[in-house]
């Protein structure tokens, strides 16, 4: 299957008969994960607006919760080449990246050859990122941003589409290191993960615990990934939208006369925010049945979005104060 051509803008009609295929795309994906997946629909949701968006997301949650085997399932289900490398604190960036080896040939000349590493894959599953040290995590920087990698200056381009999607321990636990804020910046979107309601949590203790386990089909091919992701980023935007995004963004910075970030916010959010919402808006809106996203997609992804892209004052921590209140407070100020 052919790749849609991103330079040539759809007409209307195009784009409403692209969209009604995608549609019954996203509804098979999303029906196959949750074979698998229970409950936790907003986890699932947000994963996948970060992928079909053509982004990377950050799954935070305690152990245990399945961010592992949903990253796993959208592997399978979307028909990814999926690599998976669990973090730990003596993980060497040659360990992501690939590294070189010398050869020595039957006339006993010798080069070097590079060995691949795991992060040449199309959904790279960065397991407990911030266990291991800002060096390795940093090793994953440049792929993030401009999907290749340079190894003993050499240029190695990364396979289309390139999706990271790291899991992350609370900061609160033992053996962890924070993720530097620049590399925060990259994953799209943040997606906590909670624990289970209650009938989920009934559901997996009687699904999971027989002899037989159900397991993910592959709904899609990795080219169709890339054609609904050419989709989303020619959906059109209105201005109101536009400025909602904007208004909201600009409002989580300090100094820009909102009281609030003003009082409890250190540093806030940069244009890749901007970025990020208007993609996963377009996403969300596609991913519920409409063809322009609307000011609700704007308010419901604001916390995904800005979470990691922001910092408290060492006074607002003090009293109790979350990034989340901050956020809720500020969609609460754009509503009214």
């Amino acid at each position: 299957m052919g790749v849609m051509n991103t330079t040539e803008p759809l007409d209307e009609k195009a784009i409403v008969a692209a969209a009604e295929k995608a549609l019954a795309d996203i509804a098979a994906i999303r029906g196959e994960v949750s074979k698998v997946i229970f409950g936790q629909e907003k986890v699932v949701q947000n994963t996948l607006l970060a992928i079909l968006s053509g982004g990377h997301a950050l799954l935070v949650g305690v152990p245990g919760l399945a961010k592992t085997k949903l990253v796993t399932t959208l592997g399978t289900v979307l028909g990814l080449d999926a690599n998976r490398i669990q973090f730990t604190p003596d993980l060497m960036p040659s360990d992501i990246l690939g590294s070189e080896v010398m050869d020595q040939d039957e006339s006993g000349r010798r080069s070097f050859r590079f060995i691949k590493g795991p992060i040449f894959g199309q959904l790279l599953m960065a397991d407990e990122i911030n266990r291991a040290s800002p060096r390795t995590q940093s090793a994953l920087l440049q792929s993030m941003q401009e999907y290749h990698i340079t190894v003993a200056g050499q240029r190695y381009d990364l396979p289309k589409p390139f999706h990271v999607l790291a899991t992350q321990n609370p900061l609160e636990q033992e053996g962890t290191y924070p993720l530097p804020e620049a590399q925060l910046d990259r994953f799209l979107l943040q997606v906590d993960v909670d624990y289970p309601e209650l009938a989920a949590e009934r559901q997996i203790l009687l699904d999971t615990t027989g002899t037989a386990s159900a397991e993910a089909r592959r709904m899609i091919e990795s080219e169709r990934l890339i054609e609904i992701q050419t989709l989303i980023r020619q959906m059109p935007v209105s201005d109101k939208v536009v400025d909602a995004i904007l208004s909201l963004v600009r409002s989580a910075r300090p100094g820009q006369g909102n009281k609030l970030t003003d009082k409890n916010v250190a540093w806030g959010p940069g244009p890749r925010a901007g970025q990020s919402l208007m993609l996963t808006a377009r996403a969300r809106a596609l991913y519920e049945g409409r063809l322009a996203p609307s000011l609700d997609d704007i308010y419901a992804l604001a916390e995904p979005v800005l979470e990691h892209r922001m910092a408290l004052t060492f006074a607002a921590r003090a009293e109790g104060m979350s990034v989340r209140d901050v956020i809720a407070g500020l969609v609460e100020h754009a509503k009214n």
